[in-house]
Formats: structure tokens, C-alpha cells, sequence
């Protein structure tokens, strides 16, 4: 008993193998129960899914004339079309009118399961995920051509769960509602291939000038090849990788049975004979630079289509880039702007080849002016109270340690602000900047809007501080308009198809920068610069203003001017900013502006530059202002100022007004409104006032009935000088 006992408790503490198994059968059934139950209950709700947004699904004539995106047509100021971007569509082919070729090559790159699939591929997505498995990688792309489609049509391309699994069940719909034909028809009318180009008929007029009814196994090739990535596999932007990509496609396709070895290798991508793109130059950079404004003048935001008429005139863009292209040295790039005294851009150049490069030079690119510059070291000095005729000294100059050189090395000692303005002396432009304050000097920047930084220490005033060609042009054109602000635009206005205006250029109110006479004084020294100056290559047989521009080491050549109405500026140098052999101001931009000039006012009348200075009076001389009265009212200041009086002795002159000495001490320049005491009415019984004697050194000169009377005048030294009495 008592061993059977011990058994029984032995067998009681391990539990039999065929108990065990039974407790995991029952574990794997009930698994694979709820297992089952789950995928009916996914597969329901997916088939839901799938019939709900079938039924909603809009029908196919619907889909056919579904578009994405906005068309923009953008007009030149006579209204020719310039560029159209934004979706083409090009004509709809129906399923039979589609080159067999096409399609073979389309479903063979993006989904060579497509007739066998209900929308998605599950067998495609296993072998991608096996694939990177074994691989390493990450899992590649596995869309469909029916999720592509779904995805163009419904959806955006956001990469998360809830997009796939939407684009899954949309794609299904499909499926259920079309046949494989139309769902392809869709697909190749609607896809995107680069450049705006929506549909094969669209991408084979912009790439091969033909409708795509009539494209050839390469051309098939090509355009198919686009999918995966319009923009790096586009023939107008590189050939080379648009080749291999075509050359892949016609590998898919033999390896598929769509076409035989032979015809396989009868075909060379390289041969096929692409449309050049003219539109997709330098007029590029002008509406790359313009269309996003459109942002900020619409009332609203709309995908309907749309006019943009714009200031640009197509033959002065085609002879800018001429100008540019025919003298921008090798290896370097450049840049032209051109505006209406109104600010409208006439014409826009931000490179030398669009395609190979669209960053925009006129409008982004920040470059050091070099001597261009002093045009605001200039206007502040004549702001201040200084003339072009006015003397200065060319001499060795030492501000804070810093001793700017000419390019001449030399000094030509004392010359007028004309001659140091056209010959871009620096070590003038430094002492000007240092005496009407650097900080000065960077606040007229600004006024003429320059909106880069604008340093103040000594060497802004040879143009260390970058700036962009746009605003410089600016404020050139500010000072041909009398020193009135100008603002560049490029639209003029925006209309819906039908004709509806929705936006109109409304010219801003122009504000007075600097007095007029400043900017007289300024097209004064500008118009020397091309004269007899550094600009003497911006000559156009009628007058023109400007100032060239060169920086340290030949990096960056400046020319800006203007001429009957028209401001240009052009700038040249590299990318890179290295030295460019032989680069100058005077040379290739000026050279340049001359070229596009030439045509850009060939048909406007020859204006001639307002250059007299109508000086306010507090610039006046005193004995310029009093000259103009009665000759027998005569009286002298010198310039202490003290009153000379003929009938006191020589030592007791009589000071005018000390309170006006003072604030003479204390004004730039020591120059103050004369405010001069009015003499008592002349006693035609006195005698005379003064000597003739003293009259002669006084003017320097007698009149006709002295000179008569007395003979030929001889020179006299010089008066003394009067000391005045020490103050009480």
C-alpha cells in the first residue's frame, strides 16, 4: 500500500507528456482561432472600406477632367507669352491611341505585376522586405501603378502610416470600379514628368516636339524613366543620367518579354533628338524672382488659372543676355538689371545659363561693390554742403591706423571733387567719409535702399559692405530721378482666364531721398566718370552717368548707370570668389552696359542731365548774395566774418555779430546763413565809400569806364591782413 502510494504522489508532481501537448494544442488552436477571427474581422472592415470609397469614388469622365496644381501664364508688357508653368496637360490619349510600347515600358519600370494584382501587390511587398533582409537595406518602394495613381489623384505624399493605408484602400477602389485599361489610361494621361509636364502627350511635346502617339521604344524609354525622379532624370537638365535611366527601362523590358534582344539592342537612347528649351533661360531668373510675389498681391489663394503680365520687354532681356554673354570672362558669371525711371524691370539676367545654374545674381547674390560704392560717400558729402567744384587734397591718409591707397599709388595733391570722383581717387572718398561721419554715410545707404548690412568702419567707404545688384541699380535710378526713392516691380497686373483683374500695379508715392541739387550735383560727378573717368567704356555716343566698381584682387567688376530714363547695372565675377585676370569696373561691365544700352534707348529721345546746382542759401557766399543789388550799396565781410569799414582805421574794425561766430565754430564747415546788418541809404553828396585802390584788390577788378579813365590795371600784392581788437 505504502508503495503504491508513493507512486501515486510521484505521478501526481509530473504531469504526463500527452497532458502537456494537449495544453498546447489547445493554445495553438485557440491562437489561430482569434487569428482567423481578426483577418475576417481586417478583411471586413477593409472590404468596407474598399466598397464605401468605391461607391464615392467620382466616375471616370470625372476623373479625366480632374486637374492638380495651378496654370500661370506669364506675359510679357506687349502681352506675348513668355513661359507657361504650373500643369500641361497636353491632349488626352485613350487607351487605344497609347503606342503599346509606352505602356510595355511603363508597367516593366514601376510595376511589372499589374495585370495580376487587385491594387496592391502583397507578393511584391514580401520580396522587397525579404530583399532587405537579406540585404541590410532599407525597404525600397513597392507602390503600385494603381496606388501611385490614387495617390496623384486623392491624396498628397506624405510618408506616414495613415497616408499608405489610405492610398491601399483607395487604390483597391479602383481597381473595383475600372478595368486595368482605363486605371492605365488614368496613369499615363495623368502622371507627372518633370518641368510642369502632366501625361505622356505633355512630356512628349516638351521633350521630343511631337505628340506622344508617335513615340518611338527610346522616346518610350525616356519618358518612363522620369517617374521615379522627374527632376534628376529630365534630358533638358541632364542628358547623361536621362540616358541611363532610359537604358534601365529597355533592360526591364527585355528581361520582361516586352521586347526581344535585338530590338533591345537596335535601340541607342543616346541618338534621340531633344527640343531645345529657350524658355528655360535668362528669362527664368526674372520669374523666378517675380512669381513668388504673387503670394502677397492675390486677395486669396485659388488653382485657377491665371495671367501675370509683367513689366519685362523680350527684346531688351534677349540683348541683355547677349551683352552679358559676349563679355563675361571665362569661367566667371554675371548679372544685369535694368529699370524704367518708374522702377519697372525691363530686363533681368541672373546668370549665364539657367539650366546649368538657377541661383539669381541680380536678386539673391550679396557682392562687394568696391568703388560703386562712394555714390553714397559722394551724396552725403554734397548733402554736407561740398560742390564738384570744390578743392580737395590727394594726399597719404591715416584714420585709426587704417591708410587707404590708390590704385595709381600716386597723389595727384589738389584737385576738385569732379576730378576725384571720376578718376575714384580713395584717399578723398576716405577723408570725405571722415568728416561727414561713416555712420552718415551707411544711413544714406539705407534711404537709397540698400538693404544688406551696412558696416561704419573707415573702409565702408571704398565699398567693403555687400550688396545686391538689384539695390544698387536702385539707388542709382533714385538719383536719376532727382533723388526721388524708385521701387523696383515686375508686375503689372493679374487676370483670372476669363478676364478678370485681380491685382493692378498701384505705383507707390514717391519720397524725396536728398534735395535736388544733391542729386545734381551727383549726375554731375557720375556724368565726369564717363566722360574723362574710370567709365569712359560705358560711352554710348549721348550722355550717361555711371560709376564703376572694382574690388581687391580683380574679384568683382561693377558698372552702374543710367541714360535717357533707363538705370542698368551689371556686375561680373565668380561664384567662388576668386580672382578673375584682368576683371575691372571699366572693362567687361562697362563694356557691357554700353552693348545692352546701345539697344535699350535706341528708340528714346537724348536726354540731356540736369546738372545745375540751385544751391539753398545757407550754401551761398555772402558777397554772391549781395552782389546782385545796388553797386553803390557795397560792403565787405572776410572770412572771420568782420565788417569792413572804410572810414574806421585799418586796426578798429568792427566784428559783426559775435553770437554768429559762435555758431560758426560750432557748423559743419564752419558755414551758417549770413545774417549781415543792412547799410544806411547813400548820401549822394558823400564821397566815395572806398578807394579804388582798395576796391581793386577788394573784387579783384574795375569796371569798362575805370579802366577807361585810368588805363590798364597792374598787379597789386595782396592786402594786409586785418587783426581784429581783442575781444573786451
Amino acid at each position: 500500500m505504502a508503495e503504491r502510494r508513493r507512486g501515486q504522489s510521484s505521478r501526481r508532481g509530473t504531469a504526463p507528456p500527452q497532458r502537456e501537448r494537449s495544453r498546447l494544442g489547445t493554445w495553438l488552436r485557440r491562437l489561430f482561432l482569434w487569428s482567423g477571427a481578426l483577418l475576417l474581422l481586417g478583411a471586413f472592415a477593409l472590404g468596407t472600406s474598399v466598397y464605401f470609397a468605391a461607391r464615392s469614388m467620382p466616375s471616370y469622365s470625372r476623373l479625366m477632367t480632374s486637374q492638380v496644381g495651378q496654370t500661370i501664364i506669364v506675359r510679357a508688357r506687349d502681352g506675348t507669352e513668355i513661359v507657361s508653368l504650373g500643369p500641361s496637360y497636353g491632349e488626352w490619349l485613350y487607351a487605344d491611341e497609347i503606342p503599346q510600347v509606352m505602356k510595355d515600358a511603363m508597367v516593366a519600370v514601376e510595376d511589372r505585376r499589374f495585370y495580376a494584382h487587385v491594387g496592391v501587390d502583397p507578393l511584391g511587398l514580401a520580396r522587397a522586405v525579404y530583399e532587405s533582409a537579406m540585404g541590410g537595406g532599407r525597404v525600397r518602394a513597392t507602390s503600385t501603378i494603381t496606388q501611385q495613381l490614387a495617390r496623384n489623384v486623392f491624396l498628397n505624399s506624405n510618408r506616414t502610416l495613415d497616408r499608405k493605408f489610405r492610398e491601399a484602400v483607395l487604390a483597391m477602389a479602383l481597381e473595383a470600379k475600372f478595368s486595368k485599361q482605363q486605371i492605365l489610361e488614368l496613369y499615363l494621361n495623368k502622371v507627372y514628368f518633370g518641368g510642369g509636364a502632366y501625361g505622356i502627350d505633355s512630356a512628349s511635346r516638351k521633350f521630343f516636339s511631337h505628340s506622344a502617339r508617335d513615340l518611338s521604344t527610346g522616346e518610350a524609354a525616356i519618358i518612363a524613366g522620369l517617374v521615379k525622379a522627374p527632376s534628376r532624370y529630365s534630358p533638358t537638365a541632364d542628358v547623361d543620367a536621362a540616358v541611363g535611366r532610359a537604358n534601365v527601362v529597355l533592360a526591364q523590358m527585355r528581361r520582361y518579354g516586352a521586347i526581344g534582344a535585338a530590338e533591345a539592342a537596335a535601340v541607342d537612347v543616346s541618338t534621340i533628338k531633344l527640343q531645345q528649351e529657350e524658355g528655360q533661360n535668362s528669362v527664368r531668373y526674372f520669374t523666378d524672382w517675380v512669381l513668388p510675389q504673387l503670394d502677397l498681391l492675390l486677395p486669396y489663394d485659388s488653382f485657377e488659372p491665371i495671367e501675370v503680365w509683367t513689366t519685362l520687354d523680350l527684346g531688351m532681356q534677349r540683348a541683355a543676355t547677349a551683352a552679358v554673354d559676349s563679355h563675361v570672362p571665362d569661367g566667371a558669371q554675371g548679372a544685369l538689371v535694368s529699370l524704367d525711371r518708374d522702377g519697372a524691370i525691363m530686363a533681368l539676367v541672373g546668370g549665364t545659363n539657367y539650366v546649368q545654374s538657377n541661383y539669381n545674381r541680380a536678386t539673391e547674390a550679396v557682392r562687394q561693390p568696391g568703388s560703386a560704392w562712394k555714390l553714397f560717400v559722394y551724396l552725403a558729402a554734397l548733402e554736407a554742403g561740398y560742390t564738384p567744384t570744390d578743392r580737395v587734397v590727394d594726399s597719404p591718409v591715416s584714420i585709426d591706423g587704417w591708410q587707404p591707397r590708390n590704385s595709381s599709388g600716386r597723389f595727384a595733391g589738389e584737385v576738385d571733387l569732379r576730378t576725384a570722383f571720376a578718376y575714384s581717387i580713395n584717399t578723398v572718398a576716405a577723408q570725405l567719409g571722415n568728416e561727414v561721419g561713416f555712420s552718415t554715410v551707411a544711413s544714406m545707404a539705407r534711404r537709397f535702399g540698400i538693404t544688406t548690412p551696412v558696416a561704419t568702419n573707415p573702409a565702408m567707404v571704398l565699398g567693403s559692405s555687400e550688396v545686391r545688384v538689384i539695390d544698387l541699380t536702385r539707388a542709382f535710378a533714385s538719383v536719376a530721378a532727382g533723388g526721388q526713392s524708385v521701387a523696383p516691380y515686375g508686375i503689372m497686373r493679374v487676370v483670372t482666364a476669363n478676364g478678370e483683374e485681380l491685382y493692378r500695379h498701384d505705383p507707390e508715392p514717391a519720397l524725396q531721398l536728398v534735395p535736388g541739387y544733391v542729386a545734381a550735383g551727383m549726375t554731375d560727378l557720375l556724368q565726369t566718370a564717363v566722360n574723362t573717368g574710370t567709365g569712359r567704356a560705358a560711352a554710348i555716343g549721348r550722355p550717361v552717368a555711371g560709376k564703376t566698381g572694382t574690388t581687391s584682387s580683380n574679384k568683382d567688376g561693377w558698372f552702374v548707370g543710367f541714360s535717357s530714363g533707363i538705370t542698368t547695372g551689371v556686375w561680373m565675377g565668380r561664384d567662388d570668389a576668386r580672382a578673375v585676370a584682368g576683371l575691372q569696373g571699366g572693362t567687361a561691365p562697362a563694356r557691357t552696359f554700353a552693348a545692352y544700352m546701345s539697344y535699350a534707348v535706341r528708340n528714346r529721345p537724348v536726354e540731356e542731365f540736369d546738372t545745375e546746382l540751385q544751391l539753398p542759401e545757407w550754401q551761398l557766399e555772402p558777397d554772391e548774395e549781395w552782389r546782385f543789388g545796388d553797386p553803390d550799396e557795397y560792403f565787405y565781410v572776410d572770412e572771420d566774418p568782420y565788417y569792413y569799414d572804410p572810414d574806421a582805421p585799418p586796426g578798429d574794425q568792427r566784428p559783426l555779430f559775435e553770437r554768429e561766430n559762435r555758431e560758426r565754430r560750432s557748423m559743419p564747415n564752419g558755414r551758417i546763413e549770413p545774417r549781415l546788418p543792412f547799410p544806411q541809404p547813400a548820401n549822394p553828396s558823400a564821397p566815395q565809400a572806398a578807394s579804388d585802390d582798395f576796391l581793386e584788390r577788394a573784387i579783384g577788378g574795375r569796371s569798362p569806364e575805370e579802366t577807361q579813365r585810368r588805363g590798364p590795371t597792374v598787379d597789386l600784392p595782396p592786402p594786409p591782413r586785418i587783426t581784429p581788437p581783442p575781444p573786451p
